[in-house]
């Protein structure tokens, strides 16, 4: 009996793990599409990874003493920095060298996407928070997936974007866009 529950928490947090992960691919793909050099894509990815081990456990910990509602929150404003940054990157790609855009090679910028990106693996935490949960393989598939499926979206991306040539930026930031309308509704 006791291990397959062990089996049953294991997928659980596997298939959650994926679908966090699934996430940061297509945001990914989003930031990509703005042209994106092989370094910068293990420097965002390798973040994204630590954001998607971190926000978690902080959502785990906020679990056990706060209710869900907070965990709507954090959605919430994950979506609304999300349709902030997609609109400027549209914005800045329609005004051209007028504008400054988003900069994932900054610190800033850096910790900015992977924030956004890791928003909802912090609410995932705060329902695992609720349960009693295997912590360390929770936050360490959450970290493997977040950064490989970001490595991968990543790549599409600046794949795509060698394709899409100067609309590349103004696709991807529909793609953030719609990606925090998705958040919010």
């Amino acid at each position: 009996m006791a291990a397959s529950t062990e089996t049953g928490q294991f997928l659980t947090i596997l298939v959650m793990s994926v679908a966090l992960g699934m996430d940061a691919f297509s945001l990914g793909v989003g930031i990509g599409m703005k042209g994106i050099r092989l370094l910068d894509i293990l420097k965002v990815s390798t973040v994204i990874a630590l954001f998607h081990i971190i926000m978690p456990l902080m959502g785990i910990f906020t679990g056990k003493y706060m209710s869900t509602l907070l965990g709507g929150v954090a959605v919430a404003i994950g979506g609304g920095l999300l349709i902030v940054l997609g609109g400027h990157m549209i914005y800045s790609s329609i005004r051209g060298e007028q504008v400054k855009s988003f900069d994932h090679r900054s610190l800033g910028g850096l910790l900015l996407f992977a924030l956004m990106v890791s928003m909802d693996s912090f609410s995932v935490g705060v329902s695992l928070g609720m349960f009693y949960t295997d912590l360390l393989l929770a936050v360490l598939l959450f970290g493997v997936f977040g950064g490989a499926m970001s490595i991968l979206g990543l790549l599409l991306g600046r794949r795509l974007s060698h394709w899409t040539g100067e609309y590349g930026e103004a696709i991807g930031g529909i793609i953030l866009l719609a990606f925090g309308i998705k958040f919010l509704l």
